[in-house]
């Protein structure tokens, strides 16, 4: 590349070695995702004290929140993978056309996203089963979604920096964020008395200010690699479709997983109670948590690929790909080392005042069975990103809702409802459905790659 630029260093990361670029970019990033993963924890953790009732409210908003990130993710993995592989192919030009053409077809996905729950949030929520809990969750929903350009665009900023290698930057603004969170949920919540409107409140003021943060690097100070400038932009059909051909597929599946979140709960109040959904979805905050290093080396990953894909060094893919699944599997069996030993002094967290102390012995069981399923997600989640990489988004969608809609939900039902099992059954589906379609993903991904190689060849 012969265009001189004030921010190169994530550019020729993602070119040079490959192990090298996963570590680079996998550590900022597991920190920015784990402080990501905080908003919807430290929300519950506060909320908890209002009762059992408002934890349950707050979590049926939960899915929606889940596909509102998933769609700005969604977005961000579009912009990451086409922008790389322009940088790859030495077309500097084409990558600031990328850039700012990620941020006009965010703006309008957000703008229909927003009008879209604005109308349907209430009926939405009666059909998960939120029931006695629905003015809690529209309370807290709500905020929420007229905040929903914040939290989509700031996710699609993220992937226009990891796009040129830049993961660093993503961590300050997620850090400064989260802090900022931590310090007005209490204020909100219990200062100013508006209960689970005051954590809603807070995550869009957190999130307003990673906007600002974004724009200032971008607009005002300039010293990103790419230049998403209105200067730059021209629109182009081509750059439209490598962006989008990956982030609607991305999108969907974030949002697939959002829906099962959603059925699941459904399945959850049908074999048990409103308690078994604020139960998953409490503890499956902490599963977010703890599998957050596996997302951050596979998210790191659709960089690395999408740069060897556009230089066609597609060796280099392969030695990413094996190499990010051992560092996924080591992740694993730490996570799940770790939250089986401490789940008792995680559960206190949430389980500390009112009726919500009633859902402690459920927590920990819960926490105790799922860990088994972190391993296989080690080498099944960056699998699924190999294909994001390489602009097949549509085989990544399909492996999630193979995974979620079709095998997991399957087994969630056969073993809670069909055998008896309750709500136990229901976790034990989770994990084969992800055992099962993992081990498939990574034999798919395998051989995808390994096609690749002998094309070029």
């Amino acid at each position: 590349m012969n265009d001189n630029s004030i921010n190169s260093q994530g550019v020729d990361s993602i070119l040079g070695d490959p192990k090298k670029a996963l570590w680079k970019m996998s550590i900022p990033l597991i920190i920015s995702l784990i402080i990501t993963s905080l908003y919807s924890v430290i929300d519950a953790i506060w909320v908890a004290g209002l009762g059992a009732d408002a934890l349950a409210g707050v979590g049926f908003v939960s899915p929606i929140f889940i596909a509102l990130m998933g769609i700005g993710n969604g977005l961000g993995a579009g912009s990451a993978s086409a922008l790389s592989k322009y940088i790859g192919e030495g077309n500097k030009k084409k990558a600031d056309n990328g850039a700012i053409h990620t941020i006009f077809i965010t703006v309008i996905v957000s703008i229909i996203t927003t009008i879209l729950l604005l109308i349907f949030l209430n009926d939405i929520l009666l059909a998960m089963g939120a029931g006695i809990t629905i003015d809690y969750a529209m309370d807290y929903g709500i905020i929420l979604v007229i905040g929903s350009i914040l939290v989509i665009l700031s996710n699609a900023l993220y992937g226009v920096l990891r796009g040129e290698g830049d993961a660093n930057r993503t961590m300050y603004a997620m850090l400064f964020s989260s802090i900022l969170n931590m310090i007005l949920d209490p204020i909100l919540i219990y200062g100013l008395n508006l209960g689970v409107r005051g954590a809603a409140i807070a995550s869009l003021i957190s999130l307003l200010c990673v906007n600002l943060i974004l724009f200032y690097w971008f607009y005002i100070r300039k010293d990103t690699y790419l230049k998403p400038f209105l200067t730059n932009y021209k629109f182009n059909k081509g750059i439209t479709i490598d962006i989008l051909k990956v982030g609607l597929p991305a999108s969907l599946e974030l949002i697939n997983n959002a829906l099962f979140a959603a059925l699941f709960s459904l399945l959850l109040v049908v074999v048990a109670s409103t308690d078994a959904v604020a139960v998953y979805s409490t503890g499956w905050r902490v599963v977010t948590i703890a599998t957050t290093p596996i997302i951050a080396v596979a998210t790191a990953l659709i960089s690395v690929v999408g740069a060897n894909y556009g230089a066609r060094k597609y060796e280099e893919i392969l030695v990413a790909h094996r190499y990010s699944m051992k560092i996924g599997i080591l992740f694993g069996f730490i996570a799940a080392i770790v939250v089986y030993i401490f789940a008792p002094h995680i559960v206190s967290a949430f389980a500390y005042a009112g009726t919500s102390t009633r859902l402690s012995p459920q927590l920990i069981a819960f926490l105790s069975v799922i860990i088994i399923y972190f391993p296989t997600m080690g080498y099944g989640c960056t699998s699924t990103f190999v294909f994001q990489g390489t602009g097949n988004g549509v085989t990544a969608m399909f492996q999630t809702i193979l995974r979620e809609t079709v095998f997991t939900l399957a087994f969630a039902i056969l073993l809670a409802i069909v055998l008896g099992y309750g709500e136990y059954g229901a976790w034990w589906g989770i994990i084969l459905g992800e055992l099962v379609v993992n081990t498939i993903t990574m034999i798919w991904a395998d051989l995808h790659i390994k096609r690749l190689i002998r094309s070029n060849n």
